[in-house]
């Protein structure tokens, strides 16, 4: 969990300079490439990724209970 968190903070910080240079892009005229930075920047933002990768671990998590459960019954 802790590696996740730190990996969640730095992932912010590149998603939002991701975010920056999608909309300099897209003010410069290159709408493909500002979508493309756009598009970037939500998926390494903590809403994107790393939020189905959490939910990923919940789920592991509720697993690992559930097996645990029925082996010890």
């Amino acid at each position: 969990m802790f590696l996740f968190s730190v990996a969640e903070f730095i992932l912010g910080y590149v998603s939002g300079i991701f975010a920056l240079l999608g909309i300099v892009m897209l003010i410069a005229g290159q709408t493909s490439g500002g979508i493309t930075f756009m598009v970037g920047a939500f998926l390494l933002s903590p809403v994107g990724i790393p939020a189905v990768a959490d939910w990923l671990i919940d789920r592991a998590a509720d697993i690992n209970d559930a097996l645990k459960g029925f082996i010890t019954t």
